[in-house]
């Protein structure tokens, strides 16, 4: 058991092979889960889980996802590390690898995740940085797959940011041969560098990736429709101008109408109902994110003993 990375820190630097292990094993978690039947796959392991930034769902999926997998996880705030009083990264890793078999950290740089997973001995798993979001969109295409009973060929529309999200799931998309439009605002569009990683990636897959700047024309028969909040954790005091900005850039009933008549909805929440997405969109019988959101046990215990299971690196 296992996938050919140690660390995940973006879906890019997985295979199409490890993302469907883990679609695949988190199948099996969630069933085995909701019949009770234990699964301590991970028993005696341990997670240290850094927190630089506020979570709900990050937080407790992975708690309860290492207690149900019969392991331990570590609530670490980096105020309260070293690592909030200027310790550097590479050191913080090394001392962690000595105590936990894996670590989850939760940052807005990217780079940091990327140098803790240079020095640590042990797996790291990227939990959001202001580059990526991959435990997220691992957790979308799962949900799209529950729903959808498959992902080839599927049309997901994103209406929004071109912000970390976005970025994860067109490499997702990608990934599994899912096809991906995005309307954002001029000027908050995804990534140029990555988008061209992904479609790099596409070729080979069959996914189509566009970019663009009409939500309808995005949304136009699409089988997902996705959105995010207009200003990402961290960038709150851009509130007022992205309002401007993303004026029109919401999941309502005239989108939901140019999608598919059986379309679902996702959000990676938390949602500002009004703003990038109606309550009554919210609350249809479309809107599938609170299935969504439980998702994020399921897969991040997969991700978990894919990871820590069997290669957990030696000290």
């Amino acid at each position: 058991m296992g996938i050919e990375v140690k660390d995940l820190l973006s879906v890019h630097d997985l295979s199409t092979t490890d993302v469907n292990k883990i679609l695949d094993l988190a199948k099996m978690l969630k069933a085995q889960q909701k019949s009770g039947e234990q699964h301590h796959l991970l028993k005696g392991k341990t997670l240290g889980m850094i927190f630089q930034k506020a979570s709900t769902r990050t937080r407790v999926s992975f708690e309860v996802g290492m207690w149900q997998l019969g392991g331990t996880a570590l609530f670490l705030n980096a105020n309260d590390l070293q690592i909030g009083r200027g310790e550097p990264v590479k050191d913080t890793a090394r001392v962690l690898s000595r105590y936990v078999d894996g670590i989850m950290i939760r940052t807005s740089s990217h780079d940091e995740v990327i140098e803790m997973a240079k020095y640590a001995t042990v797996p790291v798993i990227n939990a959001l940085t202001e580059m990526m979001h991959p435990c997220q969109a691992l957790t979308d295409i799962f949900t799209v797959m529950e729903h959808k009973g498959k992902l080839k060929g599927l049309k997901m529309a994103y209406i929004g940011d071109g912000n970390n999200m976005v970025h994860s799931l067109i490499h997702a998309c990608a990934k599994v041969g899912m096809d991906i439009a995005i309307a954002a605002p001029k000027g908050y569009e995804p990534d140029a560098a990555i988008v061209a990683e992904a479609l790099e990636v596409a070729a080979v897959t069959g996914s189509t990736i566009t970019i663009g700047n009409d939500p309808l024309v995005a949304a136009e028969q699409a089988d997902v429709l996705y959105t995010d909040v207009w200003a990402s954790m961290g960038r709150e005091t851009e509130q007022n101008i992205r309002k401007i900005a993303f004026a029109g850039y919401q999941i309502n009933n005239e989108v939901m109408n140019v999608a598919k008549a059986d379309a679902i909805v996702l959000h990676c929440l938390p949602a500002h109902r009004g703003e990038e997405i109606t309550d009554e969109v919210m609350e249809s019988e479309q809107s599938v994110v609170f299935d969504q959101a439980e998702n994020r046990l399921h897969v991040q215990k997969a991700i978990m003993v894919l990871l820590m299971k069997q290669r957990t690196k030696s000290l």
